[in-house]
């Protein structure tokens, strides 16, 4: 296009905006997949795949150090205490040995030796970062972008942005043992609809009218709960025509319509009695290995986004290992990489991993120096929280 050298804001609108209906049509060919992968600037390389998430959330952060990023420097510098740090009892190697997995040279540490046979199937970011190494900010931060508590969660996005595939369950469901530090803040839809926000399940029991509540109704039957959520659903009309768009309301309405959908649906997808013991003991079974186990059932029936904690009644965030860190990650790996890698073996089995994103990581890492303790005789070694984040 040839322009003058001079423009006036009338002239220039009048010849800019003649290509601005060009890239609503790219767009809108882009989301029909008639055009196919694109490498244009801010497109995709690749046709997208994922489908579905399940995101797997170490809470209190895992040393990267000791897990997935190996620092062999440390070894030159052990002991020596970093510049500016007076609370560090300096830098502290891993004790632990790493080794390359699989083909693709994926360099682990021997803490997660089931993880290893499924090496080829990750994809470890070592460059992630954050400015906040307090765990509340860096939880928000990691959910959703901001460290102040106002904005979607990443699941909320997922299901505002590309719906549910399963109408008879959640689209985001929160598969949480214990309450983390931050709590309900971390499934929250904030301002967008409240029915984006995530439905959590208490899993310490696996009873399924434990981990759903109300599932059943103590006396009506399915035809006659139907007949009485017609009646709210046309008293909530009436209500709402005399109020302008209420969201509030419309949460309410579709809240109640899906608790509806839920009952036949969710007794059987939550159900783990329905899984072979062998299946059950695969995954490790403790609170967390069947978490997974229960996350892959989800997944298989198109919930769109899952998010697991890693957490437990009494501990807001197991992986905070200030003190003791080397045998702290041992127990909390050992369990970890039993679940973890029985779920993908799982999904891979199933044709599920072709299209479900499985994230494992924390709100960030740890240092590569050892935390200064106050009995310094009997304190064993722990790594303070980093600004390094694991994924």
């Amino acid at each position: 296009m040839n322009l003058p050298i001079e423009l006036s804001r009338r002239q220039m609108l009048q010849s800019a905006g003649a290509g601005f209906g060009m890239l609503g049509l790219t767009g809108a060919l882009q989301a029909e997949d008639s055009l196919g992968p694109t490498n244009l600037s801010g497109g995709l390389h690749h046709a997208a795949k994922a489908k579905r998430v399940i995101f797997l959330f170490m809470n209190g952060a895992p040393s990267h150090v000791d897990t997935f990023d190996p620092k062999p420097k440390l070894a030159e510098h052990e002991g020596e205490v970093p510049e500016g740090r007076n609370r560090a009892a300096g830098y502290m190697p891993s004790p632990f040995k790493f080794a390359p997995q699989g083909e693709s040279g994926l360099v682990m540490s021997e803490l997660f030796p089931n993880l290893a046979k499924r090496a080829d199937d990750l994809c470890v970011i070592r460059s992630m970062h954050t400015n906040v190494p307090n765990h509340e900010p860096g939880l928000l931060i990691m959910h959703s972008g901001h460290q102040q508590p106002t904005r979607p969660c990443l699941g909320s996005w997922a299901s505002y942005g590309l719906g549910s595939e399963n109408k008879n369950l959640p689209s985001f469901v929160v598969l949480c043992p214990g309450l983390p530090v931050v709590g309900p803040q971390l499934w929250n839809s904030s301002f967008l609809p409240g029915e984006h926000q995530g439905t959590v399940v208490d899993t310490n029991n696996l009873a399924v009218d434990k981990l759903i509540a109300n599932l059943n109704h103590p006396r009506l039957s399915r035809d006659q709960q139907r007949h009485q959520l017609n009646l709210l659903n046309q008293i909530n009309k009436l209500h709402a025509a005399k109020r302008a768009e209420d969201e509030r309301l419309e949460a309410q309405i579709n809240a109640m319509q899906l608790a509806f959908n839920m009952q036949k649906e969710a007794s059987e997808a939550f159900d783990l009695n329905l899984e072979p013991e062998k299946v059950r003991d695969e995954y490790g079974r403790s609170v967390f290995g069947q978490s997974c186990l229960l996350a892959r059932r989800l997944a298989e029936r198109d919930v769109r986004f899952i998010q697991v904690y890693y957490v437990s009644k009494s501990g807001k965030q197991p992986w905070d290992t200030h003190t003791n860190n080397n045998e702290k990650h041992k127990t909390l790996c050992a369990d970890s990489d039993k679940a973890t890698a029985a779920l993908l073996t799982d999904l891979k089995q199933r044709g599920l991993l072709e299209d479900t994103l499985v994230v494992w990581g924390g709100e960030f890492g740890r240092t590569p120096y050892a935390q200064m303790n106050k009995d310094k005789k009997n304190a064993k070694l722990g790594r303070r929280s980093r600004i390094d984040c694991l994924a």
